[in-house]
């Protein structure tokens, strides 16, 4: 497995690396699938199940030895670190030791995150030695990589759902299919686990604790655009709250947008969905806070919810409720392929009402007129807007379609439909009153799903408070790349200071969109600002095809 790390790390191309996870995913065994999906990632679990090792390098230095210092300050890779210092000794246990398993490394490390409390340190420190001593150079650069969080293979779940199909058919043909899976579970391994079982793609159902992923709205710029889409159609608030799904039966378990496991932030609204819903279900809805009389407040209010401190406290302070708008699986059955109408029924025998739980307003268009009389009362009840839904929809997992359109209150000064949620993909000293900040601005992109690609479309230095530009400069600091990933797209004009790994999702408004030969993606963003931070995949960022569509209703409205 380390060798095939070492090829991924050798090649830019996304096809070249397909064929490459496609034969290392061939000479696995379903069991072993598993874990090399998580592992060729740097993770130990699914993104909303991956301990954090805890290990940084000054740690990761003592567990190296003496003699790590002086060549870490050579090379600045502890990675090419213990390869070379293992490289040296000669005739060692490790240096022909290939057979050592992946399942005795993915325990050891699993043992590594675990420790925790007084002496931890050390105890990691003791561990990771002795796992490296027992480990070929190669094999011992990639586990130092793996611990310390900078395994830079440069490909995303879509490549390796792609090496998933190569593998049993020599194409990307099979890829559909098995990205319907991973939408159903988004559990890497767990696919390929599935995969290599029953060499085929399988119609999977939802489950207990394994997210799915979120059904995604097309865009509308009139009234009139969605009923020539959907004619009648049910309409709801688009609430400028947190998404969330749960999952409910002796525990609940919440995921965001981005399939994070945020369970621990929100005891409130675990206890009220608890309390309120008596069946085993998976249900979506948007948490909001709310004032005295039961206003919707600012997303500023309810956002500072989201935290891992303090949690007691701010429950108090800042209580939450959640509309519920959709359920997917009753007590073990699938209903996402039912009709939007169908679910909203279960939805509304599911739950009991209470302060917490409560369901989206909702009514039912049958006329242009209607859709602008519920827009006009959701705006004056202090939402974004409205989310038209076709009755006859099913659930689309993963999905960005017609069936659900968003139509928001237009923007001052602004001719887009909506904003955009772009990856920041690097940024640049700061300058002046920035200096103080270390960034002076950040580039931003969108992304290309066909090619598993990030093209840029703005470098955005405008629009941040002082607070907004220290927390932008401190979550990229820890993502910063030694180069430029290989799945970014940039022309020579847009270079950056300092490269980053595509994790942070902002949202961008902007006045319009307009073409540009400079940046990779075709197009600019003229005056883009700052509205507010993600919680978001970076593949659910705006798409190149999104962007067209957004063009489209640009220039309709004008």
């Amino acid at each position: 497995m380390a060798g095939y790390l070492e090829k991924l790390e050798g090649t830019s191309s996304r096809n070249e690396m397909t064929v490459i996870l496609a034969e290392l995913f061939a000479k696995t065994s379903p069991v072993d699938a598993r874990l090399v999906a998580y592992l060729t990632q740097g993770k130990l679990g699914p993104a909303y199940n991956s301990p954090d090792f805890g290990v940084a390098d000054k740690s990761m230095l003592k567990a190296l030895g003496s003699e790590s210092k002086v060549i870490f300050n050579k090379l600045g890779d502890l990675g090419l670190v213990i390869e070379q210092i293992k490289s040296k000794k000669q005739n060692s246990k490790a240096q022909t030791n290939s057979n050592i398993k992946i399942q005795n490394v993915y325990d050891r490390l699993g043992k590594i995150a675990d420790v925790s409390g007084t002496g931890s340190q050390e105890a990691k420190q003791r561990m990771i030695a002795d796992l490296l001593a027992d480990l070929d150079p190669v094999s011992a650069k990639y586990a130092v990589k793996i611990i310390l969080g900078k395994l830079r293979t440069g490909f995303s779940d879509m490549t390796v759902l792609d090496s998933l199909s190569w593998m049993l058919v020599g194409s990307k043909k099979l890829k559909p299919q098995i990205e319907n899976m991973y939408n159903v579970r988004a559990d890497l391994g767990e696919i390929a686990g599935q995969i290599k079982q029953y060499r085929q793609p399988r119609q999977l159902n939802p489950e207990i604790g394994t997210p799915i992923l979120m059904a995604r709205c097309e865009r509308a710029k009139t009234p009139q655009d969605i009923w020539e889409r959907n004619n009648v159609c049910a309409l709801e608030y688009k609430l400028d709250g947190l998404r969330i799904q749960a999952h409910i039966a002796d525990t609940v378990t919440l995921f965001s947008r981005g399939l994070e496991n945020v369970t621990h932030m929100y005891p409130d609204i675990c206890e009220g969905l608890l309390r309120q819903i008596k069946h085993q279900c998976i249900v979506e809805g948007e948490m909001i806070a709310l004032d005295p009389k039961g206003n919707f407040l600012p997303f500023q209010e309810t956002v500072v919810r989201k935290r891992k401190y303090d949690i007691g406290d701010m429950t108090k302070k800042v209580p939450l409720s959640i509309f519920l708008f959709d359920v997917l699986m009753i007590d073990g059955k699938n209903v996402m392929h039912e009709t939007n109408e169908n679910r909203r029924e279960k939805l509304e025998k599911l739950y009991l009402a209470s302060d917490t739980v409560k369901l989206m307003p909702r009514t039912i268009a049958k006329s242009t007129k209607d859709i602008e009389m519920f827009f006009e009362k959701a705006i004056r009840d202090g939402t974004e807007g409205i989310i038209a839904k076709k009755l006859d929809g099913e659930y689309q997992a993963g999905a960005r379609d017609f069936s659900w359109i968003k139509y928001k209150k237009s923007y001052a000064k602004s001719t887009m439909a909506d904003t955009l949620d772009v990856v920041v993909m690097g940024y640049d000293e700061g300058q002046g009153k920035r200096s103080k900040f270390g960034i002076g601005d950040f580039l931003a992109g969108v992304y290309d799903p066909k090619h598993d690609k990030y093209l840029t479309i703005a470098k955005v230095g405008t629009g941040l408070t002082d607070e907004e530009w220290r927390r932008i400069a401190s979550s990229l600091k820890s993502q910063i790349t030694s180069s430029k990933p290989s799945n970014y797209e940039v022309s020579k004009q847009m270079n950056c200071d300092h490269w980053v790994s595509p994790k942070i999702v902002v949202e961008i408004l902007a006045d319009e969109i307009t073409k540009s030969p400079m940046h990779s993606s075709g197009w600019a963003l003229r005056f883009p600002r700052l509205v507010s931070f993600r919680d978001k995949k970076p593949q659910d960022a705006t798409t190149i095809a999104e962007l067209a569509n957004m063009l489209k209703l640009q220039q309709k409205g004008r």
